[in-house]
């Protein structure tokens, strides 16, 4: 099996290139954490978010120089589990309203739909 192609299909239909919204969505989580404050609280959780939504971005690269579909489905469960973490520090960050709050929304939307991509494109890998 060669790389495995970036262009995926949106719930409408529509392909869209999941790499480069797996790198938007970490570039907009690390401009969005500039918003956040710098209290012992703020640095933890905005320097965790960093990590995992850089991370998913990484693994998803990872993923594309795989040559067998195992270790494609390997990488981009790694992926996902990035994403629900990020997906659960924004949630924590909502829940105490640190940062904006329109970028956070929108970040918990971005993530909930890459979540759903990934999960989707492993199950049809299986």
């Amino acid at each position: 099996m060669s790389n495995i192609n970036s262009i995926v299909e949106d719930s409408a239909g529509k392909p869209y290139n999941m790499e480069d919204s797996l790198v938007e969505f970490a570039a907009d989580a690390l401009l969005f954490t500039s918003t956040v404050e710098n209290s012992y609280e703020g640095l933890y959780y905005k320097k965790q978010l960093i990590r995992s939504s850089g991370s998913s971005a990484l693994n998803y690269g990872e993923a594309q120089g795989t040559q067998i579909v195992k270790d494609f489905i390997h990488k981009a469960a790694l992926v996902v589990k990035e994403l629900k973490e990020s997906w659960t520090n924004l949630k924590i960050l909502n829940r105490v309203n640190f940062g904006a709050e329109a970028k956070r929304l929108e970040l918990l939307n971005e993530v909930e739909q890459l979540i759903a991509t990934i999960s989707k494109m492993i199950n049809n890998k299986k």
